[in-house]
């Protein structure tokens, strides 16, 4: 297992991912290690390169003595780029692991290209209140804290349904050493942010638990109000709500990275989202979906460019009805011989309010002017796919019906 050398305190870190691939950094929260973030970074995995570590006193990392100060939390993560090697992140971190990442968003924003913030904070409540936690952790270790702080991170109905789950967590936060939570609860207790985190100018995400009692959606809202151009996202879930919410957790994440990278490529915010909003409603919201999770480094900027260029630009004009631009489609690729976009573009034809008549009349065209096996391919394919939508049960949506 990895260690690294992060300004004298020995770090236990994960780092997987292709190397020219942009890095996500993970920050756990008090009481967690690295292994909270196992949905995301299989989620991540061949999109983005994921460093995920275990905060100083939790998990496998050096446990110092204590009481820790937040400030020396971020430059223990900015150590560990260092002593990685890597310039800039982007940042993702829950919790103390949010409170993190608002310190290096104003005091270090040059080794960021952009924040997640979930269920976090620029301040956490009464000190006297994590005096107590503090002493109760002294006297009688996590274990004695362990199911008051559970019933916090994730809701009744999920641990009902979910106790495998549950019971992982709960192992994981009674692993915590006593003197690393005792010392790392110290520095939740003096955070104290919310006069600095105006300065935070890098691009942000808030996500909130719904259902979230250590810190509800209002703390979520009020760092929203304070750091400019700040989203916010709010999910049904509790305080660990990138496991109760995996899925909804995991699309806004991926979505914002997606969108930073493309920002930070050039290619027009807009025009990319009316792009995919276009592509989706000819090609279906499916198999958009699985053309996107086919996607890798390798393919990422052509899919990108694509999306852009094809389906914003150029479909996305307003000199031709979308029944049009299906129609020359379809008689493009049938004359050159596209046979699997054609298959494709027949039911984004239907979509389109394109009639079995008219495809028909193209194909017709099509022998004429390309050729009858041209013609006769098209025809063919075009048969095994309306047979294909009848056994769906469904035709295709049209386009005044989305």
């Amino acid at each position: 297992m990895p260690f690294a050398d992060a300004g004298g305190i020995r770090l236990h870190y994960e780092l997987t991912g292709p190397d020219d691939a942009p890095v996500v950094l993970f920050a756990n929260s008090l009481g967690a290690d690295l292994s909270m973030w196992d949905r995301q970074a299989a989620a991540l995995a061949g999109r983005f390169r994921v460093l995920r570590y275990d905060m100083r006193g939790h998990g496998r990392s050096e446990v110092p003595p204590g009481p820790y100060r937040l400030d020396g939390l971020a430059r223990d993560a900015v150590a560990l780029l260092d002593a990685l090697g890597i310039d800039r992140v982007h940042f993702c971190g829950l919790s103390l692991g949010g409170a993190v990442g608002q310190w290096l968003g104003i005091h270090r924003p040059e080794r960021l290209r952009s924040l997640v913030l979930c269920a976090t904070a620029c301040s956490f409540g009464a000190a006297s209140t994590w005096d107590e936690r503090i002493a109760a952790v002294q006297r009688g270790g996590v274990e004695a804290i362990a199911d008051a702080v559970l019933e916090r991170w994730l809701g009744a109905d999920f641990r009902a349904r979910r106790p495998s789950e549950a019971a992982r967590l709960r192992a994981m936060l009674c692993a915590t050493p006593a003197e690393g939570y005792a010392a790392a609860a110290a520095a939740v207790r003096d955070t104290d942010l919310c006069a600095e985190v105006h300065r935070i100018a890098v691009p942000t995400l808030l996500i909130a638990g719904s259902a979230d009692p250590a810190t509800p959606p209002a703390r979520l809202e009020e760092l929203r109000a304070r750091i400019p151009r700040a989203e916010l996202v709010v999910l049904e879930g509790a305080h660990i709500v990138n496991v109760e919410a995996a899925d909804a957790f995991d699309h806004a994440l991926l979505a914002f990275l997606d969108e930073q990278e493309r920002s930070a490529s050039g290619l027009p915010r807009e025009l990319y989202a009316r792009g995919l909003e276009i592509r989706r409603a000819v090609l279906g919201d499916a198999w958009v979906d699985r053309a996107l999770a086919r996607t890798t480094e390798l393919d990422r900027a052509f899919q990108e460019m694509l999306t852009t260029w094809c389906w914003g630009a150029v479909w996305g004009r307003p000199g031709l009805p979308r029944r049009t631009r299906s129609l020359l489609n379809l008689a493009m690729l049938a004359a050159l011989g596209h046979h699997e976009e054609l298959k494709l573009h027949i039911r984004g034809a239907l979509r389109n309010g394109v009639s079995e008549a008219e495809i028909g009349e193209v194909f017709l065209q099509v022998a004429v002017y390309a050729g009858v096996p041209a013609a006769n391919s098209a025809f063919r394919i075009a048969k095994e796919t309306l047979r294909e939508i009848a056994a769906e049960g469904s035709a295709p949506e049209r386009e005044g019906s989305r």
